[in-house]
């Protein structure tokens, strides 16, 4: 969820571990049985394959070196539709992508009107508004996988994953060796001071949600600066209604409303 839109460890996750070979290794595993081990610890196939929306609500940091916590919304629909509300002083931001256009309308900036997308926040938005990540089904989605070698990451073994979506982005994910969850994921690089730098989103917190495993916090570090930026996740909805009216372009009435 980058966005998402790719999300305490139950029982399904530790069957999952206990099952594998206590000698395992990178060279014992191939790029296909770390993700078949992964999609088992998130709640197995049949689980993700029954949701159709997945809302998350919660609080994240906004801002630059003192960022303040403001209350979001992020509802994702199949096949490709998201929409994140961010709210402040009786006034809410949007972020929605109907599938293969977005569109963002930032109150806080002054910008009422519904502005598209740029291309760069399109092509964000096409590789990251699957709800169930970027490994769930992979090869269906013309994307191929392949392991680097060991790191650590936050004090855990991990596998290094390299994800190649099929219009030939790279994105690398690093699996928890012992419970096969995603600790870390290459994020979108960002342009500070007329420099791109690298971008790197940890999954921490895993909770598990309607029979699905997803993290309830995601922090986001840039590469050359201090300040990182976290999202809680609150509270989770599986399959609650959502019509497709929410993922089309905002109109005017809808950018000034009350806090929920």
């Amino acid at each position: 969820m980058k966005r998402l839109f790719s999300m305490t460890v139950p029982m399904a996750a530790l069957l999952a571990a206990a099952l594998m070979p206590a000698a395992a290794s990178a060279a014992d595993l191939s790029a296909a049985q770390i993700v078949e081990r992964n999609v088992a610890a998130r709640g197995g196939l049949k689980a993700w394959h029954a949701v159709n929306t997945i809302t998350m609500t919660g609080q994240i940091d906004v801002g630059g070196t003192k960022p303040v916590k403001l209350p979001f919304t992020m509802t994702m629909k199949r096949p490709h539709k998201s929409r994140f509300e961010l709210r402040f002083d009786n006034q809410t931001a949007y972020q929605v992508y109907d599938g293969s256009q977005g569109w963002k309308v930032r109150p806080f900036l002054g910008r009422n009107d519904a502005e598209p997308y740029t291309s760069a926040e399109a092509k964000s938005a096409a590789n990251t508004a699957d709800l169930d990540g970027p490994l769930i089904d992979y090869a269906s989605k013309g994307s191929q996988v392949a392991v680097q070698g060991m790191d650590t990451v936050e004090g855990h073994r991990a596998y290094r994953l390299l994800l190649t979506t099929k219009d030939h982005t790279e994105r690398h994910v690093w699996i928890d060796a012992t419970n096969f969850l995603e600790l870390k994921m290459d994020g979108d690089p960002r342009k500070l001071d007329g420099r791109m730098h690298n971008v790197a989103v940890y999954f921490r917190d895993y909770h598990a949600e309607n029979g699905l495993v997803v993290p309830h916090t995601l922090e986001t570090m840039v590469a050359g600066v201090k300040q990182t930026h976290q999202m809680t996740i609150q509270h989770v909805t599986v399959n609650q209604a959502a019509d497709d009216s929410l993922f089309a372009k905002p109109q005017l009435a809808m950018v000034k409303v009350p806090a929920r």
